[in-house]
């Protein structure tokens, strides 16, 4: 793997901000995807966890703030195209804020096409 840096990302595209990908770092699980600006980012490598820019809000937002379940970051690995990155980390407590390990509990059927 290569290495880059944060002027390597692709975050002049759309509202500035990159697809963020959350995986378990031990099981490689995914657990949710979110979007990340250049302050969560910056955040998130400086301070060990996860923030991200929240679209709705129009806000940054630490991941775990409020429920407590925070995502510990221990590595963070960009795409080819530098628009998105993985998240690979260490949960504490559900990801999902319906109390799921993962935001990814709804298997979608082909009935429903």
């Amino acid at each position: 793997m290569e290495e880059t840096s944060l002027s390597g990302l692709n975050l002049d595209k759309g509202e500035g901000l990159v697809a963020v990908v959350v995986q378990d770092a031990a099981t490689g699980e995914v657990l949710m995807l979110a979007y990340a600006d250049r302050e969560a980012l910056e955040r998130t490598l400086k301070e060990g966890l996860a923030y991200f820019y929240s679209r709705s809000r129009k806000k940054l937002w630490l991941k775990g703030e409020t429920s407590g379940n925070y995502l510990k970051v221990v590595k963070v690995v960009a795409d080819c195209d530098g628009d998105t990155v993985i998240y690979l980390v260490e949960p504490k407590g559900p990801v999902c804020h319906r109390g799921t390990k993962s935001c990814f509990t709804r298997i979608v059927k082909k009935k429903d096409i």
